[in-house]
């Protein structure tokens, strides 16, 4: 182990002396938001990036190991979203004072969870829409509004959010998908170390065979 320190998913600063990159999991306070062990935001506060993340509305973010989070980005909840199948998309049940109810659920444009997978790269100050599900191992180019989901191992840029790519070829991204090495221990993540960060990919390719 680097340093003779054992990686721990709880460590809040795991860069020693500074403040600006933390482990998410261990910060969490709403259990509405999960997230998986060793994912970091470039930022010391996280649920600070998750807007509109109402009791009421029952949706969660998930997010899973591994993912790397820049600074600027922001996961949009339902809450955000408004009554548009009436004369008006003012939200009066929110506001004191005015007479109405909130609205039945099937009445609002409720998009479900938002769901991130494994080793997800999202860059600066990309938006995450209500909803989205993004596969593991997928890059999410800085400034994206991302408002539909995202396949595995995939490039993404723009807004709105389109695929460029894919990282690798559909058999290299099974093998990936199929071999899950955010779950294995730190000890074997620590093993593989020279494998998942080679850029030889058919040295890759033969060695994820070998371990299927």
């Amino acid at each position: 182990m680097k340093d003779g320190k054992i990686p721990n998913p709880m460590t809040i600063h795991p860069i020693a002396g500074y403040d600006k990159e933390i482990y998410v999991k261990p910060t969490l306070k709403n259990p509405n938001i999960i997230v998986g062990d060793f994912t970091y935001i470039a930022d010391s506060d996280f649920e600070s990036h998750v807007t509109h993340l109402y009791e009421w509305n029952g949706d969660k973010l998930i997010i899973g190991k591994f993912c790397q989070i820049a600074a600027g980005v922001e996961f949009v909840m339902n809450g955000a979203n408004h009554q548009m199948n009436a004369v008006s998309t003012f939200p009066f049940y929110t506001l004191e004072g005015w007479d109405m109810d909130a609205p039945l659920k099937k009445d609002l444009p409720l998009k479900g969870d938002t769901v991130i997978g494994n080793d997800v790269w999202i860059g600066q100050n990309a938006v995450i829409m209500a909803g989205v599900h993004i596969g593991d191992g997928a890059i999410i180019g800085a400034n994206a509004i991302v408002a539909s989901n995202i396949a595995p191992y995939t490039i993404n840029v723009g807004n709105p959010c389109r695929t460029i790519k894919k990282r690798f070829d559909d058999k290299m991204i099974e093998l990936l998908e199929k071999f899950c090495w955010w779950d294995k221990s730190i000890e074997e993540i620590n093993k593989l170390i020279p494998i998942l960060t080679s850029s030889d990919l058919e040295m890759v390719r033969r060695e994820l065979k070998k371990r299927k």
